[in-house]
């Protein structure tokens, strides 16, 4: 379960190792640029360089006596560095190291995500063209209403990770974010080109301005694209828990050997995973909502974003690769039934074509009102007698007979009317 799944490459960018490795790499080169600017004697910068090192246990130890995890990691490296200690964490506040290692963090996590929809989308790529041509019946309201095929349905599912995609690799833009501005943003004991050089050997951008933080509309643009791209794979895995319903059946979630369904039932196949990405989208959105409330501090900033963040930055980017980790084999295993398809394809008898019908008398001059009256009317007729067949009762209808013949009806029956656009669509969608 997700728990192990900490464990993972996403898990170890959220590691207390990892986010003080990435503290000392810029506090190592803040004195490098003062040095630069001759604030900061060569020497000191050696051996700076030589001896900077931390401990996590003697971190987590000196944070039980000052309450303060940034001073207690500064303490810890000075102990190592001896009495050039004095020129460590000069001019900067905490927030500096904080928010500027949060965002080397948090485009970590961004590669890793690009990474997996980027799989995610090779999955439904070649899916979308082994099932171009499997026809099925599309349904609005839960009700039939019109033959497409499952390659289209899967188009529209690449269609929106695309998009997806493409949201992600701004967020990531949008979040490559440094801040090495001082206590309140105004570099009032830091030179700004300090800020500039640091963020170009770390990958990111100086923020245009900042307070003792970066704004946090920034990191809540982030959350909400992560529960975005969540939704999106709830929608798509919430359509393969529907079709796999036993009275349906057209696709179905890969039911391994020597996997159970049920405890009680040993018949049971459930779409197990399929929940469990529907589940977990529930936890992107919530944490979204979070990042929203963190957007309000007081004044030049508070902490009551920070512990919140500690929670949910690391909790949404772990659940997410999780999700793409678990629906990936998914879509590259997914069971599909034709069979049964056809059979829902029939279950209507005829009703599906009513619109083609529908438009044939408006071609013969009747108004859409009187047309649409006349088909409803024939429709309703297969809806409540079990046995009628909505072309036999259209053909037997004086109405439709007086505008249409029988083999003016027989065309209107024609499947492939209804899928004869697709490599059209493919076409648009960039699935050559």
């Amino acid at each position: 379960m997700i728990e192990r799944y900490t464990l993972s490459k996403m898990g170890n960018i959220w590691t207390d190792e990892h986010k003080f490795s990435i503290m000392l790499k810029i506090e190592v080169l803040v004195c490098e640029a003062m040095s630069r600017l001759g604030q900061i004697p060569k020497k000191s910068l050696e051996n700076i360089k030589k001896n900077a090192r931390f401990n996590i246990d003697e971190i987590r130890e000196l944070e039980e006596k000052t309450k303060h995890d940034i001073v207690a990691f500064i303490n810890n490296v000075g102990k190592y560095i001896g009495p050039e200690a004095r020129y460590f964490h000069m001019g900067l506040t905490s927030s500096d190291l904080l928010d500027t290692t949060l965002s080397v963090q948090c485009v970590e996590a961004c590669d890793i995500l690009l990474a997996d929809i980027k799989k995610f989308m090779l999955a439904l790529k070649k899916q979308c063209k082994k099932y171009k041509d499997t026809t099925c019946i599309a349904r609005t309201h839960g009700v039939h209403a019109e033959p497409t095929t499952l390659g289209l349905k899967l188009a529209n599912w690449y269609d929106e990770t695309r998009r997806n995609c493409e949201r992600l690799e701004r967020a990531r833009d949008e979040i490559s974010l440094g801040k090495l501005s001082g206590a309140v943003g105004t570099y009032a004991n830091i030179d700004p080109s300090v800020e500039e050089y640091v963020c170009s050997k770390l990958g990111l951008k100086p923020v245009n301005i900042a307070t003792q933080i970066i704004s946090r509309d920034i990191h809540c643009q982030f959350m909400t694209t992560i529960a975005l791209i969540g939704s999106s794979l709830d929608k798509f895995a919430t359509e393969i828990r529907a079709l796999q319903k036993t009275e349906l059946r057209e696709i179905e979630e890969p039911f391994f050997k020597g996997q159970v369904g049920s405890s009680a039932m040993p018949h049971k196949r459930n779409p197990v995973t399929c929940e469990r990405i529907s589940g977990l989208s529930r936890l992107l959105r919530s944490n979204a909502q979070a990042a929203f409330e963190n957007i309000n501090l007081w004044h030049e900033r508070d902490i009551s974003h920070s512990s919140v963040e500690r929670v949910i930055l690391p909790d949404s980017t772990i659940a997410l690769d999780y999700m793409f980790h678990k629906f990936t084999p998914i879509i590259e295993g997914l069971l599909v039934y034709p069979k049964n398809m056809v059979e829902s394809l029939t279950k209507t008898k005829g009703l599906i074509y009513s619109q083609r019908v529908l438009l044939e008398l408006m071609n013969k001059g009747l108004a859409r009102e009187e047309a649409y009256e006349i088909i409803q009317r024939c429709a309703m007729q297969v809806w409540d007698e079990s046995s009628a067949d909505f072309r036999d009762v259209l053909i037997r209808d004086r109405k439709v007979r007086k505008y249409l013949s029988e083999s003016n009806i027989n065309a209107c029956f024609d499947i492939k009317h209804y899928t004869r656009h697709r490599d059209y669509i493919f076409k648009r969608v960039g699935l050559k």
